[in-house]
């Protein structure tokens, strides 16, 4: 079973970032996970730039295709965060979801004495598709 991988608003927003991630995920290379709220905040900042009706699409296609990725019952756990507040949900999200790494490009968010207790990592797209590429180089490719 591929191992889950907790994708942060900002590595779903752009669309080449989107895609490869989620084409990666749809090799089974790993298991994308998100939440409501994450997916709420995708839609709200794709609005402004694709508008409403497009951003609502691609996030029920993303819902359509990934029907297990989103993590509910998160939400008892935020107040028990330690990282920054405005991303509390994203690290219970990931918790709650049993996530090994958090895909993230906001990396200074979550500082690593706050991952620690869950034992979770934090890591850049960018690290996270060059791990993919060293274990997976054909699908990555």
């Amino acid at each position: 079973m591929a191992f889950p991988a907790l994708l942060d608003t900002c590595v779903l927003f752009p669309a080449y970032l989107c895609d490869t991630l989620l084409s990666l995920a749809e090799d089974d290379v790993y298991r994308p996970l998100w939440s409501a709220e994450i997916l709420a905040e995708l839609q709200r900042n794709l609005s402004s730039r694709i508008g409403a009706e497009a951003s609502a699409r691609r996030v029920a296609q993303m819902r359509r295709h990934f029907r297990d990725a989103e993590v509910t019952g998160y939400e008892v756990l935020i107040d028990d965060m330690s990282n920054d507040s405005k991303d509390r949900h994203v690290l219970a999200a990931a918790v709650c979801g049993g996530a090994q790494v958090i895909v993230t490009a906001n990396l200074k968010d979550f500082p690593p004495v706050c991952l620690k207790p869950h034992d979770m990592e934090a890591v850049s797209p960018d690290d996270f598709l060059l791990d993919q590429l060293d274990l997976h180089p054909r699908l990555t490719v």
